[in-house]
């Protein structure tokens, strides 16, 4: 296969994956079992493609491949008749189709992964490995846990729902209370490596991104009147409206100061806006989305990183760090400190988490020090940072603007030293 076909295929799998498993695990009533026919599949597929071509509809020729399958095993067994009829019936149909997403079919997905048979982190682990499509190790570098907890944990959660028998379908409304909160946590998460890639090439994962915001809004409807459901819809439109401005024309990251603010998207602002004015007319207390949304919106409305209202986002974020402890928010309320306060005091703040050691082995602490040392002068300390914070992250293009960052104080330091 060449390295051309091989990037077609991946792509494919990461547009098309999560509703290839959803519609075959609605077929087949069983979740392990729809993504072992679709991961057989797509064998087959890398198999046959590079003799034949791509399908004109390939998520259409992978979930008919794997619906045949399906019903090969049902052959074997003599089992499940009505179901073999009922699938071979309109399986031509189905190859020939336009792929079509269907909502409701992912949204089971999410729903029946986050069952409450399965403890909360499980749930959010085993869907942001089905429905996100994310590698074991970006989903435990998510969690700050080793890959070989993560990965017991997804195996577990898998084998827990199989002897369950947990069934195929979105819950009762009276069910839902139980499982929200776990799956507002799933579509979270899938939006923050959307939107921050963890590893790889690629500063977006812009697929990603746009499924988390499709998947809320479908939750928006079933839930108008959640104001967290609400308050994540709006802030995933509101962190989505810098996309085009966040990378530039070579992929490199762009970083909110340089940003062209006149590239964001103003419709996906007033989205969010309007998203989070109507989770407050609900007049419950605000909740964790909801403040990040509030956070968000303050970015989006300041026309430049000088003139934003970093003393209410230092506010906001006290707010939030009252729900529960978090060492991200207490990172990125450090940075807002800085730009409220000063560097020295953001400076101290962050040793102050880092001392905790919540947030050890993770480029995230020594990235946000060598900044806020370079703003202090202390050109050779900053440097260091940055250089051990480009050797601990996974993704190639923010350790590429680690290093020049870090190459750009050398040659300052230098030229300090000649003069």
């Amino acid at each position: 296969m060449t390295d051309d076909l091989s990037r077609r295929v991946a792509a494919i799998w990461r547009i098309e994956g999560a509703r290839i498993v959803a519609t075959l695990a609605r077929v087949v009533g069983d979740l392990p079992t729809a993504e072992d026919l679709a991961h057989d599949a797509l064998l087959e597929a890398l198999a046959q493609w590079p003799r034949e071509g791509v399908p004109h509809n390939p998520g259409a020729w992978l979930t008919a491949v794997a619906k045949r399958r399906a019903i090969d095993g049902w052959r074997r067994e003599r089992v499940r008749g009505e179901k073999y009829e009922l699938i071979g019936a309109d399986l031509d149909e189905v190859a020939d189709a336009v792929w079509q997403p269907i909502d409701d079919d992912v949204l089971r997905l999410v729903f029946t992964a986050c069952h409450p048979v399965l403890a909360r982190d499980a749930q959010v682990a085993l869907t942001l490995k089905v429905v996100g499509g994310l590698d074991t190790e970006a989903i435990a570098r998510l969690f700050l846990v080793p890959v070989p907890t993560m990965q017991q944990r997804i195996v577990r959660a898998k084998k827990a729902l199989s002897a369950a028998g947990v069934p195929f379908e979105v819950p009762e409304p009276s069910e839902w209370p139980a499982r929200r909160t776990a799956v507002l946590a799933v579509i979270y998460l899938i939006f923050t490596e959307g939107y921050a890639a963890s590893t790889g090439d690629a500063v977006l994962r812009t697929e990603l991104a746009h499924e988390a915001v499709r998947l809320g809004r479908v939750l928006g409807r079933l839930l108008p009147r959640e104001p967290e459901v609400l308050g994540l819809s709006a802030l995933m439109e509101l962190q989505a409206s810098r996309f085009a401005a966040r990378v530039d024309a070579n992929g490199d990251a762009v970083l909110l100061a340089d940003q062209d603010r006149r590239r964001w998207d103003r419709s996906a602002i007033a989205r969010g806006r309007m998203l989070l004015e109507r989770a407050e007319t609900l007049g419950r207390n605000a909740g964790p989305y909801q403040l990040q949304a509030s956070i968000a919106l303050c970015h989006a409305e300041a026309p430049s990183v000088d003139n934003t209202d970093w003393p209410r986002i230092v506010q906001l974020y006290d707010a939030l760090g009252r729900l529960g402890a978090n060492p991200v928010v207490a990172l990125n309320r450090a940075v807002a400190v800085a730009m409220a306060s000063g560097a020295l005091e953001g400076l101290a703040a962050v040793d102050a988490l880092s001392a905790t050691g919540t947030l050890k082995g993770s480029h995230l602490i020594p990235s946000v020090r060598g900044e806020l040392l370079s703003r202090l002068g202390r050109s050779a300390e900053a440097r260091a940072e940055l250089l051990a914070a480009a050797g601990l992250t996974r993704n190639e293009r923010e350790a590429a603007l680690l290093r020049r960052k870090a190459e750009a104080l050398a040659r300052d330091f230098d030229g300090e030293s000649e003069g």
